[in-house]
């Protein structure tokens, strides 16, 4: 990922990469990772955010 530069402006910059890797999820997985999560608890996780991406592209599609 980059992010560019323009007139020493680096505080923008970086709310600019700050915005990028949270679109990116890169949060989100770190926040994860951080702890051990059971695979019952895993696999339940994966389901809720799978529905909810559904809901999201139907909401988008109509």
């Amino acid at each position: 990922m980059e992010v560019k530069v323009f007139d020493n402006d680096v505080e923008k910059a970086l709310k600019v990469l700050k915005n990028k890797l949270s679109k990116s999820g890169l949060f989100k997985e770190l926040k994860l990772r951080r702890a051990y999560e059971k695979p019952s608890v895993k696999k339940k996780r994966k389901a809720i955010e799978a529905r909810r991406r559904l809901v999201k592209a139907r909401r988008r599609r109509y």
